[in-house]
């Protein structure tokens, strides 16, 4: 009987120990999968970081030059979303900041050094346009001007006022009608036409839009001014 209750302990020793080492088996496979999977993740996020395009001010698709501002703006959609314009990574005005409306939006920044001076809008639709003539001429030399429309900017618009934004280096405000979308940025003092602008007609075989064209966005490096 003794050696019968031996035999069965050796027995259940041996099933234990068989079943311990077949666990830790199991157990050290498991763990070997999961470090593998956590080391395999960490080196993939990596690669992923170190292949993520950089990002440029105003979200511009490439880097500007020194002694150069980053600009991107972009006219308003129909009647229903406003125009926006970001300067040096700051956003100058838009629908979110609520400080922009139905005519002609201005953005003023000194030209110098990119700080931002003023921001209005001026209703071309059912304002007056002596205001905006006021404010026209009311710039001063070295400041950068952008102006995006948004719903209709021209049909309060006269000779006089687009005489002035003419002297700031727009071309084709001369064209620019009922509905049409149009961004533009130039400066006070500029000695050529810019060449930051973007106009597209109110056509209603071409619209986007029932009764308006699509948006018209731009982007750039506006050269720094330079005693």
């Amino acid at each position: 009987m003794r050696i019968a209750g031996a035999a069965k302990l050796v027995v259940v020793i041996a099933i234990f120990l068989l079943t311990f080492y077949v666990i830790s088996q199991v157990f050290e496979i498991k763990m070997d999968a999961n470090l593998g999977h956590i080391f395999a993740r960490s080196a993939l996020d990596a690669a992923a970081r170190s292949t993520k395009p950089p990002r440029y001010k105003c979200g511009i698709s490439k880097a500007c030059p020194e002694k150069h501002f980053a600009f991107k703006m972009a006219s308003g959609a129909a009647n229903v979303v406003g125009p926006k314009i970001c300067v040096e990574d700051n956003v100058l005005m838009s629908g979110v900041k609520n400080n922009v409306g139905r005519g002609i939006n201005v953005a003023l920044v000194n030209g110098k050094t990119g700080e931002p001076l003023d921001t209005k809008f001026f209703d071309m639709w059912g304002g007056d346009v002596a205001p905006f003539i006021e404010f026209l001429k009311s710039i001063q030399d070295g400041t950068i001007v952008l102006m995006g429309t948004y719903d209709d900017g021209a049909t309060k618009l006269n000779e006089e006022a687009r005489k002035l934004i003419a002297e700031l280096g727009s071309t084709s405000i001369t064209n620019l009608g009922f509905r049409d979308n149009w961004v533009f940025c130039g400066g006070k003092g500029i000695k050529t036409k810019s060449p930051f602008e973007q106009h597209i007609k109110n056509n209603k075989d071409t619209n986007k839009y029932e009764g308006w064209p699509e948006v018209v966005e731009m982007e750039g490096c506006i050269p720094q001014k330079q005693d």
